[in-house]
């Protein structure tokens, strides 16, 4: 049942609501699901085809916005009283769900409208309880949720189908022009096929659990209901014990899963893979030998074969029936994302044909994953495909430095592997961002600021190369370079000791004879290497003693909330990395986290841990020691992240 406007609660589970400060005229779409209690906002998507331009807009969000969660609303910057702003809003958004169901019926579900002060920034929320209503009602009260993941995944899942299809259809080779209407019939024959009664769609899960793996759900199509409402379906209780397959739930895949860890993000969520079937045999009661037909072309046809290669993602709550999610989010999706490739290829249907991927991605900001058609006939460093990315940042209101929709950051929907996120490289394994969990720092009221992203820990004796006593820089470039790969901004291997030199020499900056050598490296040597394999540039800091740099804490919180990079400090014949800064600026007290290459032992995160390899350094202890030496002198390097999406 749906709260009264005076009682009504606005849930909010996105972290940001405006994607781009407080420009006035900025009109920004609210997300919410079906699935979750009214008026809960998921997250938030940037109207850019203004006026607005409400069937580009549609077609757009068709393609990007997973079945499973829906428009409820709008939010629109601007300076005059809050309700009229609002109302603009609600007037849009409600527009844009008439384009999105394809239907010109009266929307009469209640959905919510914001305003956000231009001036102040101040958001206010009411409530639309119908179109045919010009006056909006206050909500009640507005809650920001804290661990918004969790309330997702926990009682959520996704399911994820591939459909490749190769679909053959002709024409009069007189007539090219009606080419476009035979793809349509085509495709709507397809369509037709999804709701056959023979058909057959295959549930397993692909979490790899520790407890049994569920055998397949096999689905007919003559069993399915379809065009239920989602928010009026009868949610079925997690239970192992059913038979009847229309009584089992979601959450049947997922009983026996005992993963510890926590679920948050949808590329840790629980999956389901469907499989999509044409049992065409069923479609005879009796058996019988085959039988070919032919039927004679009246005139001169021309054949041509369009590869679809489906691919969806839709989110369920566990509780929802199995065959509901198939038959009211997977097919539905199925049918979306056909007739927006149909849309792409019908201009090229007779020259050659875009080559279309479909990629999955969870950003970071967003709680919910998104989906993406590229066409990467010429790769993704093409102009057109890096406009594409940009308009992609702009909506979703992502950094314009990072390359956060490349393909290389797509989700990975292959089983679930519960162990640890650790690399296996030349027969070892290397740990991965081994700050998580240590100890803090002591720095009573600092505020930390961190490495962002992932990073793999390079140090002495790795890889049966022993480097002990002059390696250190390079295992911290090795660090370094790992971070720029596990953030996809380059695939270049991380390089050798032996490879490192050779790049100083081809540049160089070093005589032959340094290849092979033990000769120790610095920031200089760091930043040219960098630049040369990466094409990164760096920063770097001079310091004429260790006591000076305290008085730099406020410039490297600024880096690692900016840039997050790790850098690298050397003092001397010795090198760290540095993750990280804690700092009470009132006090001027702070602590540095700290990555040591020196150490020598086995890949054990506890062994490094407890034994102060990973961890932070306070610039000065209770005994007024401090980990960095006052009559050394240090260089910082800082890399700069690139600016490309």
């Amino acid at each position: 049942m749906v709260p009264s406007s005076e009682t009504a609660t606005v849930r909010v589970l996105c972290q940001k609501l405006l994607l781009s400060g407080n420009q006035p005229g900025t009109l920004q779409w609210l997300i919410g699901s079906p699935f979750f209690p009214p008026f809960t906002v998921v997250s938030t998507f940037r109207c850019i085809h203004h006026s607005p331009d409400f069937q580009q807009e549609s077609d757009d969000l068709r393609k990007l916005l997973p079945k499973g969660f829906e428009v409820i609303g709008g939010l629109l910057v601007g300076y005059s009283d809050a309700e009229k702003t609002a109302f603009e809003a609600v007037r849009a958004a409600r527009r844009l769900r008439k384009h999105l169901s394809e239907g010109g019926e009266l929307d009469d579900e209640k959905i919510v409208g914001a305003s956000c002060d231009a001036g102040t920034g101040t958001i206010h929320f009411f409530i639309s309880k119908s179109e045919n209503l010009t006056k909006l009602e206050p909500v009640g009260s507005v809650v920001y949720e804290e661990k918004s993941g969790k309330y997702l995944w926990e009682n959520g899942c996704l399911l994820h189908c591939e459909l490749p299809i190769k679909l053959p259809f002709y024409f009069p080779a007189s007539s090219p022009s009606d080419s476009k209407e035979k793809f349509s019939d085509a495709i709507d024959a397809v369509i037709t096929q999804f709701k056959e009664p023979y058909v057959v769609y295959i549930a397993e899960t692909l979490k790899k659990a520790s407890g049994d793996v569920p055998k397949p759900v096999v689905l007919r199509g003559k069993d399915l209901g379809f065009g239920a409402d989602a928010s009026n379906i009868n949610r079925l209780p997690a239970t192992d014990q059913v038979s009847d397959t229309k009584m089992l739930s979601c959450s049947h895949f997922f009983l026996n899963s005992k993963t510890a860890a926590a679920v948050n993000s949808a590329e840790n969520a629980d999956k389901i893979h469907i499989s999509v079937m044409l049992n065409r045999s069923e479609k005879s009661p009796t058996s019988g030998a085959p039988v070919a037909e032919y039927f004679p072309a009246m005139e001169e046809a021309r054949l041509i074969v369009v590869d679809l290669n489906l691919d969806v993602l839709t989110y369920a709550p566990k509780d929802l029936p199995l065959m509901h999610a198939v038959s009211n989010l997977v097919i539905p999706a199925l049918v979306d994302q056909l007739y927006s490739l149909k849309k792409i290829i019908l201009p090229y249907l007779l020259m050659v044909h875009p080559q279309l991927r479909i990629y999955h991605f969870n950003p970071p900001g967003v709680l919910h994953p998104i989906t993406i058609i590229y066409e990467l006939n010429y790769g993704e460093t093409e102009m057109k495909q890096v406009d594409v990315r940009k308009s992609l940042h702009l909506r979703l209101g992502l950094p314009l430095d990072r390359p956060l929709l490349r393909t290389a950051n797509a989700l990975d929907l292959s089983v679930n592997d519960d162990s640890r996120g650790n690399i296996k490289k030349r027969g070892s394994f290397l740990l991965k961002d081994v700050h998580i969990g240590i100890p803090s720092s002591g720095v009573a009221e600092g505020v930390a600021s961190i490495i962002q992203g992932s990073y793999e820990y390079y140090h002495y004796l790795q890889d049966s190369f022993d480097d002990s006593g002059w390696g250190c820089a390079y295992r911290s470039l090795q660090t370094i370079i790992s971070w720029f790969r596990l953030q996809h901004y380059t695939s270049v291997a991380v390089p050798s000791h032996r490879e490192i030199q050779q790049t100083l020499v081809e540049i160089g900056d070093k005589d032959p004879s340094f290849i092979g050598s033990r000769e120790w490296i610095g920031a200089i040597e760091l930043s040219f290497v960098l630049d040369k394999l990466l094409g990164v540039s760096c920063k770097i800091m001079n310091f004429r003693s260790g006591s000076e740099l305290p008085e730099k804490c406020r410039e490297l919180a600024m880096h690692f909330e900016n840039q997050g990079t790790p850098i690298m400090i050397g003092g001397g014949v010795l090198a760290y990395t540095l993750l990280g800064v804690d700092y009470d600026e009132g006090s001027g007290d702070c602590a540095f986290l700290i990555l040591d290459p020196h150490y020598t032992g086995s890949e054990d995160h506890k062994k490094i841990v407890n034994g102060g390899w990973c961890g932070w350094k306070k610039a000065v202890d209770s005994k007024g020691k401090s980990f960095f030496l006052h009559n050394k002198f240090y260089n910082l390097l800082l890399p700069q992240r690139p600016n490309m999406v």
